[in-house]
């Protein structure tokens, strides 16, 4: 125990968040007093049902409403509308994913056929590759919080950013240009690491899913190749009003919702490596945050901190099984900030942390995001030379 008191604290030195976190008398990156087996045995029974005829209630809701507001968009077609349309389109675009997000958990129902017709349809509609997809999704789950092994917004070694161009550092640290990479990380991944989403033979797959993942590129396919076709019939400008305008809204809205799941809490949160990481203190880094009228919309997937350590739990029961784990997790669980109708306190989160969440050490068990001070000067000195 001492001496993973002595790694900490080495770990975080230099650090201008440490002396918060003991200021306060709590380290989150101390080992929990408390099991995962403690936290699902606090969750009532009832937040484990999965109802098929419940979860495809929600996917008939956004089916309609998404097609009566295409409908509308084009009945009306006034310019005045068109933004309006853009934005509640592209939202539902995104709660769309989600649900499909819950196919690929197996949290839609206990019936795999059922899951993988439903998550096929619903994210090759917004070209998503729905296996590749789950696959990687899968892996960050398995890894949450761990610096090396997770997938999702991992945190770039010190080495690994150091080689970056200072372009590329740019972009990935520039908003809002970060939230469009989700197109790009479904073909690349992020920098350190290689393959594709819709490669059966990347690296991000095992031999035996390799059919898989030729069955959803397959069906991305067939969705790029309608909406080429309807380019060429009703003119690349409509498609690109009708879908190509909300499916960008959707990607921002993955981007910045997956991206403050981990990221941008008021206090610096542990990334792990090594014998320091498991399950439990992975999942722990995990943050919840309250959108407002959106989390209905979206389906609570801000509800984030149970869905992570129980992700077999249906998104209707997050609020619930949240509300009862509560007790156990303690301080390890972080309250949201209450939103209003809309969060607009959470861009201000989301641009802090980009601005200053920059890389981890290379080295070290338990360690936390440092910003690199030179990044924006040195965009500023060039600009004032040209």
């Amino acid at each position: 125990m001492v001496v993973a008191m002595d790694q900490r604290s080495s770990n975080v030195k230099g650090d201008s968040g440490a002396g918060e976190r003991k200021e306060k008398g709590f380290d989150p990156s101390a080992q929990p007093p408390f099991k995962i087996g403690d936290i699902r045995a606090a969750i009532p029974k009832h937040c484990w049902v999965k109802s098929p005829l419940r979860s495809m209630s929600y996917v008939v809701r956004d089916i309609i409403a998404v097609a009566s507001l295409a409908v509308a968009a084009v009945y009306f077609d006034t310019w005045f509308l068109w933004p309006l349309y853009w934005a509640a389109q592209g939202t539902l675009f995104w709660a769309i994913f989600v649900l499909g997000h819950d196919c690929g958990h197996g949290s839609f129902s206990d019936i795999p056929l059922l899951n993988s017709v439903v998550g096929h349809i619903l994210h090759s509609f917004i070209l998503v590759p729905y296996h590749g997809w789950r696959i990687s999704h899968r892996t960050h789950h398995q890894n949450h919080g761990h610096v090396e092994n997770d997938e999702s917004w991992v945190p770039l070694p010190e080495r690994v950013y150091k080689k970056l161009p200072h372009s590329t550092r740019m972009l990935r640290y520039t908003v809002p240009l970060p939230m469009l990479a989700y197109p790009l990380y479904l073909w690349y991944r992020s920098p350190g690491k290689e393959g594709s989403h819709f490669n059966p033979n990347s690296s991000l797959f095992a031999p035996s899913e390799r059919k898989l993942i030729a069955t959803s590129t397959t069906c991305w396919s067939i969705m790029l190749s309608i909406l080429i076709f309807l380019s060429f019939t009703v003119g690349p400008l409509s498609v690109l009003k009708v879908y190509g305008v909300p499916y960008i809204i959707f990607v921002m809205w993955l981007d910045a919702v997956t991206y403050l799941h981990h990221h941008g809490y008021d206090e610096k949160l542990p990334w792990y490596r090594g014998k320091e990481w498991s399950y439990l203190r992975g999942g722990l880094t995990t943050v919840d945050r309250d959108y407002g009228i959106f989390n209905n919309i979206h389906h609570d997937i801000g509800t984030h901190v149970i869905h992570h350590l129980f992700p077999q739990i249906p998104h209707y029961h997050l609020v619930d099984a949240t509300k009862a784990a509560k007790h156990v997790l303690g301080r390890y669980y972080r309250e949201p900030k209450r939103s209003g109708a809309i969060p607009v306190h959470l861009v201000e989160s989301l641009v802090a942390s980009i601005k200053k969440d920059h890389y981890v050490r290379d080295t070290g068990d338990i360690v936390f995001y440092e910003t690199d001070p030179d990044l924006y000067v040195y965009a500023s000195d060039k600009s004032k030379i040209n």
